[in-house]
């Protein structure tokens, strides 16, 4: 029996260590990934969504052809169907992130019976990693370098010369 596909969705601004613990973790149940760049400029990302998808498509080059990066700018479901995806994959850090997907899943499933979310924590390690406090506590000098990608580290760096 042939897993589905599941989509991965988020802003991925950066793309942290966490990000890439869940996306090697998902590839152990699922035989094809999207990781799909959420294109909302009302969350003023630090990076475009062209430089999202580079970064992604570098940190994840090993895992094609099972992993692709898109981006969408519609509801998420609509997508999915679209992608021909069964599954969404979201990430729980804390019991703080839980409602809040919690709500989500139950909407998308309103929208959308066909379509499951999997909730995957990540490694402990990551457990306390967001792209927002990354960004953050890197433009306050702060040493970030284990939580995302070198170049990712390097991308930061050339936002935020020091």
């Amino acid at each position: 029996m042939s897993n589905p596909v599941a989509v991965y969705p988020g802003t991925f601004d950066p793309l942290t260590n966490g990000h890439i613990d869940i996306i090697q973790r998902a590839l152990y149940i699922f035989d094809e990934l999207i990781v799909a760049i959420a294109d909302n400029p009302e969350k003023s990302p630090l990076f475009s969504v062209p430089e999202r998808r580079e970064i992604i498509e570098k940190a994840v080059k090993d895992f094609a052809p099972r992993v692709t990066v898109d981006s969408f700018n519609t509801l998420l479901v609509d997508y999915v169907k679209r992608k021909k995806a069964k599954v969404i994959i979201r990430g729980l850090r804390a019991l703080s992130d839980f409602e809040y997907e919690f709500q989500m899943a139950l909407m998308n499933r309103d929208l959308d019976k066909t379509v499951e979310t999997v909730f995957m924590m990540p490694n402990v390690r990551y457990s306390f990693v967001s792209s927002r406090l990354v960004k953050e506590v890197f433009q306050f000098g702060g040493d970030i370098s284990a939580l995302v990608p070198s170049h990712v580290f390097e991308a930061l760096k050339a936002k935020y010369p020091r």
